[in-house]
């Protein structure tokens, strides 16, 4: 089940790679057109746009899987394994709920907007709320076999505190970890 996880991530940022790419084209190329030969590419605003949201969307089921969202530990990081282990639950019960109410207002929202037309490019407007379809399936996916693995006493206790306190202090955790894996090498 990981390989298959890490796989479908691995997927998921080349898809992110490709929106970012095109994004930055479809703005740059516009910039450039409006600027330079007074013109420009009509669709290139709203599909930035969609794709901005899908960016979003899909990094933010990469960020769950890569236990990468910020929060705060302050409390969780003081509790014995038990402690943390029922905080942990208790968390992921709580993101399954908002994952589940993402997906059915995401769901509604695409089907009332199954036969609107986008303004510039005539594509349904169901494909914009499908982001939060893909995100809430993916994510509720990945957050059923962490709680899984958490209620079962699957996870060691480095992994029951599922967010980082801040960016810095995950890049150098993530540093002393390459650091000590290489002294264990040699």
């Amino acid at each position: 089940m990981k390989k298959l996880l890490d796989g479908y991530c691995r997927g998921v940022e080349w898809v992110l790679v490709t929106l970012l790419a095109l994004m930055v084209l479809l703005v740059f190329g516009n910039v450039v057109l409006r600027y330079a030969f007074n013109s420009g590419i009509a669709v290139s605003e709203e599909l930035s746009r969609w794709f901005f949201v899908w960016l979003t969307f899909l990094g933010a089921a990469v960020a769950v899987r890569e236990r990468a969202h910020l929060g705060s530990d302050m409390l969780t990081s003081r509790l014995g394994p038990t402690g943390k282990r029922i905080c942990l639950g208790l968390g992921q019960i709580l993101m399954l709920w908002a994952t589940a109410l993402l997906l059915s207002g995401s769901w509604q929202q695409a089907r009332i907007n199954w036969d609107v037309e986008a303004p510039v490019t005539g594509a349904s407007v169901a494909i914009f709320y499908a982001a939060g379809i893909v995100f809430a399936v993916s994510t509720g996916l990945m957050l059923l076999g962490e709680f899984w693995r958490t209620v079962s006493g699957r996870l060691s206790e480095s992994e029951l505190v599922m967010v980082q306190e801040s960016e810095d202090l995950a890049q150098i955790e993530e540093l002393q970890l390459d650091r000590s894996q290489t002294f264990k090498k040699h």
